[in-house]
C-alpha cells in the first residue's frame, strides 16, 4: 500500500488526512506539536455538510513534529499557509525520497512552481481544495461547503487515485491548473470581505452591500484576466464572468438564483477570518495580493484588490479587530475605484471611527 504523508495539519490537512485514514490508508501526519498533543488526547472526529461523520481513535493517527514524518512518504499533501510554503520546500528536500510525489492543496498561485524548484527528482503538482473546513472543537473538522478535489493531470497519480476514491474524495484531474486555480481564486477574493464583515459566510452572502464588494473585487480581476487571455475554469454553475452579475442582484432574487452558493454551513467563515480572529498572519497577499501583483506587472493597478489588502493588513496590526458594515466597506472601495490614487479612507480616520458599526442592509 503506497503510504501518503499530510505535510500540515491544519483544517484542511486534518480532514482530508482524516478521511483518508477512515477508510484504511496508510498515511502520517507532519505538523506542530501543538496539533500532535490535541490529536494524541482527541483523535479526529470528521463530519460533512450532508451530515455524514467519520471517527479516527488516537491510537490510529502517526504523527511526526519534523520533515522526517515524510522520509518514506510515496505521496505527499501540502496543506501549510501559504506564508509557510519556502520553509517546507527546504524541509522536504532533505528528506524526501526521489519519485515521491507531491501536490499542493494550498490557496494562491505559484507553490507548486516553489516546491518543484526545490525538490528535483519528485513529481509536484498542483492541486484545489473548493470547500471550506472549519474545526467546531479540539480534534474535530466539518466540511461545510460542497465540492470536488481537483489536481494536475499525471500518470503519476494512478497509484493513489483508489485509496482517495475509496475515502469519498475522488481526486478529478484537469490538464489547466492554472486555469482552475484562478478560479478559486476569483472566489477566494471573498475571504477578505469575510474577515472584515466578521460575520458566517452564508450571513455576509445574504447581503447584498458586502456582494458588491466581492463584484467590484472580481470585475477588477477579471477585466485583467481578460488582458492576460486567461480564462478561468468553470467550477461553479454559472461561468465566472457572470457571478458579478448574479452577486449584485437584489438580496430576495439572489436568494433564488444562487442557493448553491448559499449551501453552506450557517457557522462556517472564511480561513481568513478566522487568522484575524486567532491573531494570526493572513494569506491575503496570495489572494487578493495576486491580482494586484498580476496588475503591476502588466503596468495596471487594481485598486479594488490593493485596499483589501491594506485593509486585512491594517486588521492584523490593530489590537482590536475591525468590523465593517457592507455599506462602509462598499462605500471605501468604491473610493478606491474612482480614485486610485488616494489615501485610505481607514488610514485617514481616527482608530474610533475607523470601525464600523455592524448593521442588517437588507436591500
Amino acid at each position: 500500500m503506497a503510504r501518503i504523508c499530510v505535510y500540515g495539519a491544519g483544517a484542511i490537512g486534518c480532514y482530508l488526512g482524516g478521511r483518508l485514514l477512515a477508510e484504511g490508508a496508510d498515511l502520517g501526519f507532519v505538523g506542530r506539536s501543538r496539533s500532535a498533543d490535541e490529536l494524541a488526547e482527541q483523535g479526529l472526529t470528521l463530519t460533512d455538510l450532508h451530515g455524514r461523520r467519520w471517527r479516527v481513535a488516537p491510537a490510529g493517527i502517526a504523527f511526526a513534529t519534523g520533515p522526517e514524518g515524510a522520509a518514506t512518504a510515496d505521496l505527499v499533501l501540502v496543506t501549510v499557509k501559504s506564508t509557510a510554503t519556502g520553509t517546507v520546500a527546504a524541509e522536504l528536500a532533505q528528506v524526501l525520497r526521489p519519485g515521491a510525489v507531491v501536490v499542493s492543496f494550498q490557496n494562491g498561485l505559484g507553490h507548486a512552481e516553489t516546491l518543484r524548484a526545490a525538490l528535483p527528482d519528485r513529481t509536484v503538482l498542483a492541486g484545489m481544495v473548493p470547500f471550506n473546513v472549519v474545526s467546531p472543537g479540539p480534534g474535530a473538522f466539518h466540511q461545510a461547503s460542497a465540492g470536488r478535489l481537483v489536481v494536475a493531470e499525471d500518470a503519476a497519480l494512478a497509484p493513489f487515485l483508489p485509496a482517495f476514491a475509496t475515502a469519498g474524495l475522488p481526486l478529478e484531474q484537469h490538464r489547466d491548473m492554472l486555469a482552475v486555480q484562478w478560479a478559486k481564486l476569483l472566489l477566494n477574493l471573498n475571504n477578505a470581505v469575510n474577515a472584515l464583515a466578521d460575520r458566517p459566510l452564508r450571513e455576509e452572502l445574504s447581503l447584498r452591500a458586502y456582494r458588491r464588494c466581492l463584484a467590484l473585487a472580481q470585475a477588477e480581476a477579471l477585466a485583467l484576466l481578460d488582458e492576460t487571455g486567461l480564462r478561468p475554469a468553470r467550477l461553479t454553475p454559472l461561468p465566472a464572468r457572470w457571478i458579478p452579475r448574479l452577486l449584485d442582484t437584489p438580496d430576495w432574487l439572489f436568494a433564488r438564483l444562487a442557493a448553491r452558493m448559499l449551501a453552506i454551513d450557517p457557522t462556517a467563515r472564511s480561513s481568513m477570518s478566522d487568522d484575524l480572529a486567532a491573531g494570526r498572519p493572513s494569506e491575503i497577499d496570495w489572494i487578493n495580493g495576486e491580482v494586484v501583483g498580476l496588475a503591476a506587472r502588466h503596468g495596471r493597478k487594481a485598486p479594488v484588490n490593493a485596499r483589501l489588502v491594506a485593509l486585512i493588513h491594517a486588521a492584523e496590526a490593530s489590537t482590536e479587530r475591525p468590523v465593517w458594515s457592507g455599506a462602509a466597506l462598499l462605500a471605501e472601495l468604491e473610493a478606491a475605484r474612482q480614485f486610485p490614487g488616494g489615501d485610505s479612507v481607514v488610514a485617514a480616520r481616527p482608530a474610533a471611527e475607523a470601525r464600523p458599526h455592524r448593521e442588517d442592509e437588507r436591500h
